[in-house]
């Protein structure tokens, strides 16, 4: 899962690091989104090809309907759908435990994920202006909601 990670790290604005990170560094991932479900993508063959899970917000109770959200599908398996069966997968368990609206962070540089997103029922809610730098071009940070009832 960390090779997935770690392939949009250095070939995209996908994932915001610029450098590769250890096997370790996906714990963290673990960590960060421990309470909220996490879902790991896997062929017949058991060969992963994508995860993704919710994390909180900002981690105080009064944003707890809300969530944020992070997938990453191996190259090979994008646009078959698996990333709106997986974001699929996590509204219905967000809904669950009473989350409302989903936030995605996306970087300007990344109009793959914009679009996935737009397709998915969000919408860009805000934009802060030239706040990363990768590659050695700044890019914007684009935040995308989607609320949902019920």
């Amino acid at each position: 899962m960390i090779g997935i990670f770690n392939h949009y790290i250095e070939h995209s604005y996908a994932a915001f690091p610029e450098k590769p990170l250890p096997f370790p560094f996906f714990e963290k991932l673990r960590d960060l989104a421990s309470g909220y479900p996490f879902y790991v993508i896997e062929t017949d063959q058991h060969l992963v090809v994508g995860f993704g899970f919710l994390h909180a917000f900002r981690p105080m109770e009064v944003f707890g309907r809300s969530a944020e959200t992070s997938y990453f599908i191996h190259p090979e398996h994008c646009r078959k759908g698996l990333g709106t069966q997986l974001l699929d997968r996590l509204i219905q368990d967000g809904k669950a435990r009473g989350i409302d609206t989903l936030i995605a962070t996306i970087s300007s540089m990344n109009p793959e994920s914009i679009m996935f997103h737009r397709k998915n029922g969000f919408h860009e809610c805000g934009r802060l202006k030239t706040v990363g730098r990768k590659f050695a071009t700044d890019f914007d940070i684009v935040i995308m909601q989607r609320v949902f009832k019920g």
